[in-house]
């Protein structure tokens, strides 16, 4: 192995979308997330909740991916938080990036350890440490290689869903389509705070394309990824909704969904098509889950690489793979990501944790609390950024209005999700636990800022090279040209 760097310049922007969809897992989202919000919520109107989400996470994304042109790194949001607001901020934004990518790779473990040992029996523990090995394995092969499992899982699981929902409108509960899940008058619920907080999860991995800035063919690539990302999930995602919702019954469908006995969606899935699409689907719930651990892997790795490049890590974390199907991949994060999971999955199973109640919905929820937070910091960076000369081809909508719209959108669905963390973590609303959560977020960035701090007390120089990557002769050209349109 090596510290040469990332393969650079091969992966192409339909590659990034897959990683970007296949982290956000839709086979989990239609058995997980929906079914969860409405049984959690009882908001009809929850397929709304994904065009809207999808628009705010639309406003955050602006200035992340105009930062992530000027200025390409694998660890996006410790550079673009050092660009904008100094080195001390960068460690505090790497720090929340790899704690809370962390925190959602791993509660997939509960989730997948659960589904596995449901349906063929044994130990959740076991098939979750199957799952760990092969992503293990996976996570240190170039990304054209994980793309190629990625894509292959996805298609096959996206047309499996796409027959839900055709069957779905075909055979609506009492003969008739309606649209009431698609009224707007059905927002205004008691529980549409829990709503958009339990769907801002199902969007969770379109934020990681600017840690492949380094490695895609053009820099344009990555926005034009996060795009397409955005407005398939956020259409795919309402449609399913809306088509569970029409086959249960809008009156019916938050009841049926917290009965675990109703087996949705599978159970739909067996009336309308027979047991062995039920079979697929299942077995696809697990693949999926399993591409969106890979995905997160690839990301948490790409992370440590960029940090441990700058030294602010170990230097041995910045190697790659030298050859064969290795080469070029962040081996020395990717051992290490797999290590830490490892090791905190062994702590909750020691404690004798629930791997849906406890591992899976208390790490989802703080890894979705902690990424959204990051992404609101990115915005208010992306306009102090451009505020002070940098970047040279955006204009002012790029760089203040919409990332500014963002900062504040998103720091209301944050008080929201903060709010109503008693439905997400299914606790009493007066419980302090409801504290642990945003006290892990709050925590994380106190060790960025004291890492940065104890740094800069030091004199340590390598301050002064956070953020700022390798340059890759290549790539600075090849922005310049797409600049001058060339």
């Amino acid at each position: 192995m090596t510290t040469q760097g990332l393969t650079r310049r091969q992966m192409s922007g339909g590659g990034v979308w897959l990683f970007q969809v296949g982290a956000s897992s839709p086979m989990a989202v239609l058995a997980g997330g929906i079914v969860a919000t409405y049984a959690s919520t009882a908001v009809v109107a929850t397929p709304l909740t994904f065009p809207l989400l999808g628009a705010l996470l639309g406003l955050l994304a602006v200035g992340y991916v105009a930062m992530s042109r000027a200025v390409p790194n694998a660890a996006p949001a410790y550079a673009l938080l050092a660009h904008s607001f100094g080195p001390v901020t960068g460690l505090a934004g790497g720090a929340l990036a790899l704690v809370f990518y962390s925190a959602i790779q791993m509660s997939l473990y509960g989730l997948i350890g659960f589904t596995v040992a449901t349906l063929l029996g044994g130990s959740w523990v076991l098939w979750a440490a199957v799952v760990w090995l092969a992503v293990a394995v996976c996570g240190l092969l170039h990304v054209s290689m994980s793309a190629f499992v990625v894509g292959a899982v996805l298609f096959v699981e996206l047309a499996v869903i796409t027959l839900f929902d055709i069957a779905g409108f075909a055979h609506p509960a009492g003969g008739v389509i309606s649209v009431t899940p698609v009224t707007f008058t059905g927002l205004w619920s008691p529980g549409i705070g829990g709503a958009f907080a339990l769907g801002i999860a199902a969007f969770i991995g379109f934020d990681t394309a600017p840690a492949y800035s380094e490695e895609v063919r053009t820099s344009r690539s990555i926005g034009r990824a996060t795009l397409a990302a955005l407005l398939f999930m956020s259409l795919f995602y309402c449609t399913s909704a809306w088509a569970l919702a029409i086959a249960v019954g809008p009156d019916q469908v938050a009841a049926t969904a917290g009965d675990p006995s109703a087996g949705l969606p599978f159970a739909l899935f067996d009336r309308w098509y027979g047991s062995g699409l039920s079979l697929l689907a299942t077995l696809l719930l697990i693949t999926s889950v399993t591409v969106a651990m890979l995905s997160f892997h690839n990301t948490i790795a790409r992370y440590l690489f960029s940090m441990a490049r700058e030294g602010v890590l170990p230097g041995w974390l910045a190697r790659t793979g030298t050859s064969g199907r290795a080469q070029g991949a962040p081996t020395g994060g990717s051992i290490v990501q797999s290590a830490s999971a490892l090791m905190v999955v062994g702590v909750f199973v020691l404690a004798g944790a629930d791997p849906m109640r406890v591992v899976f919905t208390w790490l989802s929820a703080a890894g979705a609390a902690g990424i959204l937070v990051m992404l609101v910091l990115i915005s208010a960076g992306a306009i102090r950024f451009y505020r002070r000369g940098g970047g040279t081809s955006e204009g002012l909508l790029v760089t203040t209005v919409l990332p500014a719209l963002g900062v504040v959108a998103g720091a209301g669905v944050l008080v929201i999700m903060v709010l109503h963390l008693d439905s997400l973590l299914q606790i009493p609303p007066d419980s302090p636990r409801q504290l642990i959560i945003p006290a892990a977020v709050v925590g994380t960035l106190v060790v960025g800022v004291i890492w940065g701090s104890v740094l800069k007390a030091r004199g340590a120089r390598v301050l002064n090279d956070v953020g700022k990557g390798r340059p890759d002769p290549l790539r600075v050209l090849d922005q310049r040209l797409q600049d001058l349109d060339v």
